[in-house]
This record gives C-alpha cells, sequence and structure tokens, in this order.
C-alpha cells in the first residue's frame, strides 16, 4: 500500500501545500481520501483526474469536499468524454452539499458525474481496500478511517479533537496520519481539533508504527507542532508535506 500526500494544510490552503487530501494505492487501484481546495491539481502529478477509482469524504467542511466541484467540471467537459461515474463516499448529504456551491444546482444533480454513497460507522470494502470508520469528535458529523490492503493498515483522523473512539480506530495501525491543527495552549476550542501534544498521546495509546501530522495551519508553527507530538510519542515522527509518498 502506498500513501500520497495531496494536500495537509489546514481551514485554507497554504503557500506550500492545498487543503486535506491523500492518495492511496494498492493493486493499482487508486482511492483519495477528502478533496480539500486545491488539492486536485496536486493529484494531477500522480495521476489523470479521471483515473481514481473511488473517493471517500471523512466530513462536509469546505476544505475537506470542495475540490470535488471542481473535479466535476473535468470530468463533464474533458474531450475524451465523461469517464464512468466515480464512486463517492460520504456523510449524509454530501450530494446536497457539493450541488449547493454551484451558481445553479447542476440538472443532473451531479449524478451523472458521482455515484454517490452514504456512509456510517462499520465497514465496507471498497476495491482491494477494507475500510473501517468510526464517528469522531469534531462540530459537524465527522469519520475517522483505518484502510487495510494486503496485511497492512493506515488510520486517517479527519477532523478531530480528543476522543476514545479514534484510539480503537488506530489500534496498532502502521501508520497514523493524525491531525494536529492546535498548538498546546490552554484556550484552544473545546471540540474542534487536535494539538500535537495530544497527537502524540493518541498515537501512544494506539501503539501505532509511525506518526505523520497532517492538517497543519498556516498560521501555525509546523516543526513546534512536532516537538509538542514528540514529547508524548517516542516512535517515528514526521510532518505532512505535499508531494511525499510512504510505501506502507
Amino acid at each position: 500500500m502506498k500513501l500520497t500526500i495531496l494536500g495537509c494544510s489546514g481551514t485554507y490552503p497554504g503557500p506550500r501545500s492545498a487543503c486535506s487530501s491523500y492518495l492511496v494505492e494498492s493493486d493499482g487501484f487508486r482511492l483519495v481520501l477528502d478533496a480539500g481546495n486545491g488539492s486536485m491539481g496536486e493529484l494531477q502529478r500522480h495521476c489523470d483526474l479521471r483515473d481514481i477509482d473511488a473517493l471517500l469524504v471523512s466530513h462536509l467542511h469546505g476544505d475537506h469536499c470542495l475540490d470535488l466541484v471542481v473535479s466535476s467540471y473535468a470530468r463533464r467537459y474533458h474531450p475524451e468524454g465523461m469517464p464512468p461515474k466515480l464512486p463517492v463516499y460520504g456523510p449524509i448529504n454530501t450530494q446536497e452539499r457539493l450541488c449547493a456551491a454551484f451558481e445553479r444546482w447542476p440538472e443532473d444533480s451531479l449524478a451523472d458525474i458521482y455515484d454517490f454513497r452514504t456512509i456510517s460507522p462499520g465497514r465496507l470494502d471498497v476495491g482491494p481496500f477494507r475500510i473501517d470508520l468510526e464517528r469522531v469528535a469534531h462540530p459537524v458529523e465527522a469519520f475517522g478511517m483505518r484502510v487495510t490492503a494486503q496485511g497492512r493498515s493506515l488510520t486517517y483522523s479527519g477532523d478531530t479533537s480528543a476522543c476514545d473512539e479514534l484510539v480503537q480506530l488506530a489500534r496498532d495501525t502502521d501508520l497514523f496520519l493524525c491531525e494536529s491543527a492546535f498548538l498546546d495552549v490552554p484556550d484552544n476550542p473545546p471540540g474542534v481539533h487536535l494539538s500535537g501534544r495530544e497527537a502524540g498521546e493518541h498515537a501512544t495509546k494506539a501503539g501505532v508504527g509511525r506518526l505523520v501530522l497532517t492538517h497543519l495551519v498556516p498560521w501555525g508553527d509546523a516543526e513546534r507542532s512536532r516537538e509538542e507530538a514528540a514529547g508524548a510519542f517516542d516512535g517515528p515522527l514526521t510532518l505532512a508535506e505535499t508531494g511525499a509518498v510512504y510505501e506502507i
């Protein structure tokens, strides 16, 4: 299984990164996790937009889903014609969320472009991947996800604050792709995001093999986030960077 970082900036794109998006590949199958602002540009450095096989959305905040709007143009208007519908797995009302971003509601409600499939806690099979989903702590319905193939696993937190569900989902995972939007300061809004320290604590409790910090906000201090996480987790630890590739 191979993970490629397409975007790792939180809230809005930073000077060196699009918003959250991650390409996961196994047995020739291309699965994209989230489609944050600007990420479909980076995806084209690795494959054609029309060549991905499925897309899974963790939650419906714009920095995780809105590049599905621009991707629909690429699929609808490409001179070689429309490809088959792309399976899009997401929370309830994903289709409505995307259609509402257009100046006029698309006549086909994007149903000619995407095959929308609503997710819930539990397990689903997508291509060669077994995916376990759990709700995590965020102001809107949001899912953490564990992706397994060929006996290896990666767990992606999505956006979340501290929660036991994330620890259980990430238990003994090979790579933990965990959000770290906040610095460890006392006045962080509750119930929204993790700090670097909290990401490290979750990784330690779960016994993960490797921790990769992501969703790093442009106004933050990524190196300080890494130091905070390293104080709570003594395993391999890196900051996500656009274009970085991890063989799992």
